[in-house]
């Protein structure tokens, strides 16, 4: 009974974000929104103010949860983030908190399933099983083009690499590295809402796509992609 109960025990917790994440579709979409922070900006920053160590602590918490459970609101969150603690250290603190829920979700998944998907891949001996190994013989560069990437959704380079066999240090480090040009954007944003809470305006977030900032982040991710192209040519060679 233990060993049939064993793979479902090491499944909840993937499960358990899967459920939270589809009822916080439902019930959180309408509440983590740029209008909620608007109106509660006021108590939000005297709250900070008045309790700068806890507030901090309170929001990485939150962000964690956010991107643990794959709730709506990442980018709200990461505006917060600019909003309430500026520039440094919100980017720090966003930085951090979209990292270590990135990490919840790639190690419950690689718990619950990701050793038997990557077994199954390794097995089938087809196009997935070529893809998989070109993953990890180009991980730490695959990994990095993933994050620099604007049109890859968060929660899939979040589980693509847990069912590869990607070690945690990697995904770690390149998740860390990689949110970082993205996220130092929208923090920038975040820390100038004062100036557009006063013109009663929302955020541009197309910001993102403008050449001038989407222009050096898909250079990241061709310089990133270099080492790919040059073990492609050492083998044609």
């Amino acid at each position: 009974m233990s060993a049939s109960a064993s793979p479902w025990a090491k499944r909840l917790p993937i499960l358990a974000i899967g459920l939270v994440a589809v009822v916080g579709a439902f019930l959180l979409r309408d509440q983590i929104s740029f209008d909620t922070l608007a109106r509660h900006r006021d108590s939000l920053l005297a709250f900070r103010e008045s309790h700068f160590a806890f507030a901090s602590l309170a929001f990485v918490a939150a962000y964690i949860t956010i991107v643990g459970f794959s709730l709506p609101g990442a980018t709200v969150a990461t505006l917060t983030g600019g909003f309430l603690f500026g520039l440094f250290p919100g980017v720090l603190y966003n930085v951090g908190g979209a990292t270590l829920g990135a990490i919840v979700v790639f190690l419950a998944a690689r718990a619950g399933f990701g050793a038997d998907v990557a077994a199954r891949i390794e097995g089938s001996g087809g196009a997935a099983a070529r893809l998989q190994n070109a993953l990890r013989e180009n991980e730490w560069s695959a990994l990095l083009i993933m994050r620099l990437v604007p049109g890859v959704p968060f929660f899939v380079a979040n589980l693509l690499p847990a069912f590869v066999g990607t070690s945690v240090l990697r995904f770690a480090v390149t998740t860390f590295v990689g949110i970082i040009p993205g996220t130092f954007v929208f923090t920038s944003v975040g820390a100038g809402l004062g100036e557009v809470f006063a013109r009663g305006e929302t955020p541009d977030l197309s910001i993102l796509f403008a050449p001038h900032v989407l222009g050096p982040m898909l250079g990241l991710a061709a310089l990133s992609a270099v080492p790919i192209l040059m073990k492609r040519f050492k083998k044609e060679a």
